[in-house]
């Protein structure tokens, strides 16, 4: 089959094709929300896609509970795509649909609460969610404060629907500082008093007082510095963009950068009735000279969904405090799953923008593909620290005609790799042995190890070997056969050892212990690994 003209394997190799690298985007610190350990939950997206409603999922936090997933680590609830209403309030919230979910997502998150569980809820980096319901781009705060006043504690931000920001600059001409309530322009400087750099150049015209105007500021490659910006006293003001309206009917972005903080300019296309125009926004200055520095930070794709995704984490995280301060009570963390599906390299930024970052396509249970996956997120072991993890998507242990094998596998690659662990099977019917796979104490002790260090693939073949360093000094160590068919490995345990993310000694008397049975034996015993089709064998040295 093929899908937009392309055959299946080119169509494979643009899915996991990085599409554009982040340039200029100045955010410093890492995501901090107080999340450390990988979440560990369930998701109706897997098995239920546009299907769900709110006895399915209270029966599924009933079943969670009387399971013993929840006593397991599985304390997320996750409404994916569908909770949501087709249309916003009359305020213009989300609200959850009227017929499904007509208890209210806030009364669902009380009941699921009172099980053991906190509940997730979804939305898209777009104009519509990928089920072309209302979207939370250009409403990031009114959409976090809705989600923290309900109780939400997770939540997945998908990418569809899209608009990315543009890379074109306004043309400016001059700034205002004012006064906020007295209408009192303290300060108005024209474009000839900034120093102007890379691209950026002061263009003639005669359209304006000052007679010249700033262009070229697009793309990250050049910026206007305005470094004479003079307050009385540091306080909040009124900053005024002036610009040109010359060819202006496109989208333009801009980004003024004060003293450390970035503050961002939306521009709509402009009609030429008039030939200038005046944008402004409130900022924060301090007593004496100030320095304001303009430019378009987007050079490409990924600086656009930085940004954006940036934008709905830090909505995300005041919304909590906004909340807390509401109530009275301490903050509740929403956890911040970045689902762009890895278009553009997320494990490069996103540790700044949320706590997981999908870094491939959607999972199906098709033990090909989990494959694949893993054979790309397995590669990104250096980019996971605690807080922040590559996210291979949901678990597909349970679905489709994966094989016990190929079941356990999957899990216990997630487990190594770090990986988010939500559940995406029908827990109302889950069978004795997928139940036994993902409540496997020493597995998920190994996914949620303090030291938040992903496994390094140190071996690559038919059979490839992977090792996670733990918090108490022991080594987690993989063996997967990837084969259809039975094989054996012999074990390198110096190689292991002395590599340099593992960096540990060992000798023969030390002991390894198997995670499926609880066996323990010394390396000396354990030099030939033999395997069946698709197996994985997994034991905690040390």
């Amino acid at each position: 089959m093929k899908r937009n003209g392309m055959c299946p394997l080119c169509y494979l190799k643009q899915l996991f094709t990085p599409k554009s690298r982040i340039t200029s985007i100045d955010v410093e610190q890492d995501y901090d929300n107080g999340v450390t350990a990988p979440p560990m939950g369930w998701s109706s997206w897997n098995t239920f896609k546009n299907h769900i409603d709110q006895d399915m999922i209270l029966e599924t936090a009933k079943a969670m509970r009387d399971k013993g997933l929840i006593d397991a680590g599985y304390r997320y609830l996750n409404l994916d795509d569908c909770w949501h209403d087709s249309q916003r309030t009359a305020e213009g919230e989300l609200q959850g649909d009227r017929v499904t979910f007509s208890m209210g997502i806030a009364e669902l998150v009380k009941q699921a609460n009172a099980m053991g569980l906190k509940v997730g809820a979804y939305s898209s980096n777009g104009v519509y969610t990928c089920e072309d319901l209302p979207a939370s781009l250009y409403h990031e705060q009114k959409d976090a404060l809705t989600l923290a006043r309900w109780g939400i504690e997770f939540f997945k931000y998908d990418f569809c629907h899209n608009l990315p920001i543009s890379s074109y600059a306004p043309l400016v001409y001059a700034i205002d500082v004012s006064e906020i309530g007295t209408g009192k322009v303290l300060q108005s400087i024209t474009c000839d008093r900034a120093v102007v750099r890379g691209t950026a150049k002061l263009m003639p015209t005669n359209k304006v007082a000052c007679r010249r105007y700033i262009s070229g500021m697009d793309k990250a490659k050049g910026e206007a510095i305005f470094d004479n910006v003079y307050v009385k006293e540091s306080g909040e003001y009124i900053l005024t963009l002036h610009i040109v309206k010359k060819g202006s009917d496109y989208d333009k972005f801009l980004r003024a950068r004060i003293n450390g903080k970035s503050y961002y300019f939306d521009i709509p296309p402009q009609k030429v009735w008039n030939t200038v125009a005046r944008f402004s926004m409130q900022v924060t200055l301090q007593e004496g000279v100030n320095v304001i520095e303009l430019t378009n930070p987007i050079g490409t794709r990924a600086d656009s969904a930085m940004l954006q995704y940036y934008k709905m984490g830090k909505a995300l995280q005041d919304a909590a405090k906004q909340v807390a301060k509401e109530s009275g009570e301490p903050v509740k963390p929403i956890t911040f799953s970045v689902c762009e599906w890895g278009r553009n390299d997320p494990h490069n930024w996103a540790s700044k923008t949320g706590n997981m970052w999908r870094t491939t396509p959607d999972i199906i249970p098709m033990w090909w593909w989990i494959k694949r996956i893993y054979e790309h997120n397995v590669t990104l072991y250096r980019y996971a620290s605690v807080g922040h993890y590559n996210d291979p998507d949901m678990l597909e242990v349970g679905n489709g005609k994966l094989t016990r094998e190929q079941n356990k596998s999957h899990f216990a690659l997630w487990c190594m790799m770090n990986a988010p662990l939500m559940l995406g099977n029908d827990v109302r019917k889950i069978t004795d042995e997928v139940l036994s796979i993902v409540t496997n104490k020493a597995l998920i002790a190994i996914n949620q190890d303090e030291l938040g260090r992903q496994a390094k693939r140190i071996v690559k073949g038919g059979v490839d070997v992977l090792a996670k360093p733990l918090a108490d000094g022991k080594v987690a160590v993989c063996f997967f056969n990837k084969q259809g068919f039975k094989a054996s490995k012999n074990a390198d345990w110096n190689k292991i050892a002395g590599d340099e993310y593992i960096a540990t000694t060992w000798d023969g008397k030390t002991i390894a212990t198997d995670v499926w049975t609880g066996e323990r034996v010394t390396l000396d015993e354990l030099q030939k690994i033999k395997l069946d089709a698709c197996e994985s064998k997994v034991y905690v040295i040390g």
